[in-house]
């Protein structure tokens, strides 16, 4: 399926396919599913293998397992921007009895509360919700195993949790929620909590011949916020471009923006994975790739989006294990952004109702010490500092209300850059955080914190 006027070209199209066929081949997948979307929509999708006796397409179903935990995530910042919740609140504020302490809400989004990966036998994937129907049955006798906030570990039973938190907060359930406030303003009609036909059915293929054995398909019950939903590639193309640009009508772009900040640290062990809030985080040469990998018995399913580049991919397979579709679904962005790099926007001067020329004058080279930075004047009274030469840190600025900038990235986020004037009203320097920025190096005179010496610069 191509969008004409984003329309891939034959050659990029060819190495989708043939990464796919790879996948369901080498995988020995029943059937394998993948998707590209960029420019707004889905641009290609193709797929191998059958679903009982016909070819499946971007429009059949497959089970997405913890992707699930990417919408619940959405539904808790809905709560957040709203003023319902905070993400420092403790969840036994709004959600009380659980028995998980100072957990807060912040810390269970991002994995790093501390709580057990997994729910008490038997296992929860396998077996009828109904076997859990408290959230006691699903935490156990000890829900907490780590110090909470310290350490990134894995949780199920966490975004069962905030399942649950949504449900308090809301009253209303989280399906219910689910739809009325993500899937219906998204258009994600193929996304539903039981499976809709078409679907796939769930298989183990035998690890040492070509024979298969049916997997269970069981409701999840209090475990659906972790791991429940049906969708398919079309709809998480969809989705994934929500995630990179946001949606006033679900969550700002401001607020997807910061579901893919690093909550906390990475995993033990790899370094070029991390989690934000909802999301999963890889970073590689190519830069970072956001998204989330699924699984449940009988399906495996990966949806990746580069952000820079405008590109989402989605793979689905019906098999419990072999495909590798977070792998292929982070490889159909890379096919993409290689062969077709997103084109820059045009350069375009300032409105004139934005040309201020007293910032205008506050614009080029700046020293920190010796360090040379440039700052450059953006759109809506925005700053940009950037070192002239070497490494140093770089960060955008918005525009205060009152007078001066916030810091919007790196080091510098959250920190306040302001002008400082003489008594003349003529500019002395810039103050970030503390640091003082000076139009020449050490210049005698200057408000160069410890001084200046006077005699000035010299040689030995």
């Amino acid at each position: 399926m191509t969008s004409a006027f984003e329309a891939l070209l034959p050659a990029t199209e060819r190495s989708l396919l043939h990464r796919v066929a790879r996948a369901q081949s080498e995988g020995r997948a029943p059937s394998f599913v993948g998707a590209v979307a960029r420019g707004g929509a889905m641009v290609w999708s193709g797929a191998r293998g059958g679903v009982d006796g016909y070819a499946p397409d971007a429009d059949t179903q497959y089970r997405i397992g913890s992707i699930t935990k990417v919408f619940t995530a959405v539904l808790v910042l809905r709560l957040r921007d709203e003023g319902l919740i905070g993400l420092d609140d403790p969840l036994e504020k709004h959600l009380p009895g659980t028995g998980v302490g100072e957990v807060t809400v912040a810390q269970l989004l991002g994995h790093t509360a501390g709580l057990a990966a997994e729910t008490p036998s038997p296992w929860w994937e396998r077996t009828p919700g109904a076997s859990r129907p408290e959230l006691a049955d699903v935490l156990g006798e000890t829900p907490v195993l780590h110090p909470s906030g310290r350490s990134f570990h894995y949780s199920n039973p966490g975004y069962t949790l905030l399942g649950s938190l949504v449900e308090a907060v809301r009253g209303v359930s989280w399906e219910e929620a689910l739809r009325t406030e993500i899937l219906e303003p998204l258009g994600l009609d193929r996304t539903t909590v039981e499976p809709v036909a078409p679907h796939a059915g769930g298989w183990a293929v035998h690890p040492w011949a070509d024979v298969l054995l049916p997997e269970p398909s069981e409701d999840l019950g209090v475990m659906a916020p972790a791991g429940q939903l049906w969708s398919t590639a079309a709809d998480l193309c969809r989705f994934g471009l929500f995630l990179a640009e946001g949606d006033d009508r679900v969550l700002s772009a401001a607020t997807v923006a910061e579901m893919r900040v690093p909550a906390g640290p990475t995993a033990v062990g790899d370094e070029r994975m991390g989690y934000g809030l909802g999301l999963q985080l890889a970073y590689g040469e190519g830069g970072t790739l956001i998204g989330h990998g699924g699984s449940l018995p009988g399906f495996v399913a990966g949806l990746w989006v580069d952000v820079e580049e405008g590109v989402a991919g989605v793979a689905l397979a019906n098999a419990t294990s072999g495909p590798q579709t977070g792998a292929v679904a982070a490889e159909l962005v890379r096919i993409v952004a290689e062969a077709e790099p997103r084109l820059p926007e045009p350069w375009r001067p300032l409105p004139a109702s934005e040309v201020d020329q007293d910032l205008v004058a506050l614009t080029g080279p700046w020293y920190w010490g010796t360090y040379s930075y440039g700052l450059r004047l953006g759109a809506e009274r925005g700053l940009v500092l950037e070192p002239l030469r070497g490494p140093g840190r770089r960060a955008r600025f918005r525009a205060l209300p009152g007078g001066g900038w916030i810091g919007l990235d790196g080091y510098y986020a959250g920190e306040t850059l302001r002008v400082v004037r003489r008594p003349d009203g003529s500019v002395s320097h810039l103050d970030l955080g503390s640091f003082v920025f000076t139009r020449e190096p050490y210049e005698p005179g200057d408000a160069v914190p410890g001084g200046v010496d006077e005699a000035g610069w010299r040689g030995l």
